[in-house]
């Protein structure tokens, strides 16, 4: 047996939570390359990366398999945020039993499925985590009366905002849960009536009464919210991970003068460069150079999933949900038509938009995989 001694350094996994509009995306957007899983579109005014949005459980634990294939594509994986994935695990959870919601399931069963279904994308971020990549994961925060089992009374406390049973899972997964909050203080005035004062943004790190917190770097109990006060926690992985090269934009001050400077016996022979048109002015040739260089970027830019040979095809009247998992792996309407009437669902040449609802979300989307994985069967066994 290998045994194994001292610190084991590797990708980190964070939670970081509180109310809403205390600034947790901008906060995750600090956190090493990283690219966003967007599920309630809280990024949109950012300049950052992000995958299509998840409009499916399927598709977010799709972009998820993605990464563990090609971890090299980013430093760190933001889920923003938790508390809006377990509704998409909800419903569809919910749309495979055909039931209205998840009380539908009986007394405390639907949330019990609905634990163990988001565990396995906990179990998909490990993996993640295992490739070396980050994970940081925001979510809402909401304050719930807590009874205190070996005290009289009850009081508040700040939770994560999520279910009963998925809400301690996500703590227990996470190497790092930091709440967010205003420091506020209460202070009387000289009528003698209380005055609320402050609201400075502050982390916390480790546990309360009045909320959860945690982390393993011996971090201050109470923090400025800033990323930096635990940059040094978060690790960057090495070349993979460094990020590409800026647009380098051409100084004028640089450029060679008009008059060449005369050549010495000592001065090697430069061998020719490719210039831009000499009939050009300095500033055209700036403008020239970066639009080559972001030309060439555009090129590199796919979405996961995604060939830009592909053109895209009419999925006018295809539910969202559905058109997006086809998208993100290039299947055709024909293709899905083709797996459907296979099975005697329905016949070959109905429109998707006709099919019912409820096999839509329960088993297209809902066993996704499967489904897929039929579709690419019918591709190997193409004769030419």
């Amino acid at each position: 047996m290998q045994i194994s001694r001292g610190v084991v350094k590797r990708a980190q996994k964070v939670v970081v939570y509180g109310p809403e509009g205390i600034g947790k995306s901008s906060f995750l957007a600090k956190f090493p390359g990283i690219i966003f899983d967007d599920t309630e579109g809280s990024t949109l005014h950012m300049d950052v990366a992000r995958t299509p949005k998840s409009s499916s459980w399927t598709l977010l634990l799709e972009h998820v398999r993605y990464f563990i294939k090609n971890p090299h594509e980013l430093n760190t994986f933001g889920l923003d945020t938790a508390d809006w994935a377990e509704k998409l695990c909800a419903i569809e959870l919910c749309a495979k039993a055909g039931k209205d919601g998840i009380e539908g399931f009986g007394y405390g069963k639907g949330y019990t499925y609905l634990s163990e279904e988001f565990g396995k994308l906990l179990n998909l971020l490990e993996e993640l985590v295992e490739a070396g990549v980050n994970v940081v994961i925001a979510a809402h925060a909401f304050t719930r009366k807590f009874d205190q089992p070996d005290e009289m009374g009850s009081y508040d406390r700040w939770e994560l905002k999520l279910t009963k049973y998925v809400g301690p899972l996500v703590r227990e997964w996470a190497d790092m849960v930091l709440f967010a909050n205003y420091e506020t203080y209460v202070v009387k005035t000289d009528d003698k009536k209380n005055k609320a004062q402050g609201g400075k943004r502050i982390m916390h790190t480790a546990h309360h009464p009045c909320w959860d917190a945690k982390n393993r770097h011996d971090l201050g109990i109470k923090l400025p919210f800033d990323f930096k006060e635990i940059a040094h926690c978060i690790p960057i992985k090495g070349e993979s991970a460094s990020p590409k090269p800026p647009v380098k934009y051409l100084d004028l001050d640089d450029q060679p003068a008009n008059t060449p400077e005369p050549k010495t016996s000592e001065q090697p022979k430069e061998k020719p460069k490719e210039q831009p048109k000499q009939d050009l002015p300095p500033e055209s040739q700036n403008v020239a150079a970066l639009d080559n260089y972001l030309a060439q970027e555009a090129k590199e830019k796919e979405q996961p999933g995604q060939s830009q040979e592909t053109p895209k095809q009419d999925l006018t009247g295809v539910p969202k949900p559905l058109a997006d998992l086809m998208t993100t792996n290039n299947v055709t309407v024909e293709e899905i038509q083709q797996a459907v009437s296979s099975k005697g669902y329905y016949p070959k040449n109905t429109p998707i938009e006709n099919y019912d609802p409820n096999f839509t979300n329960g088993v297209l989307i809902g066993a996704w995989v499967q489904v897929f994985q039929m579709i690419k069967d019918f591709r190997d066994d193409v004769p030419f």
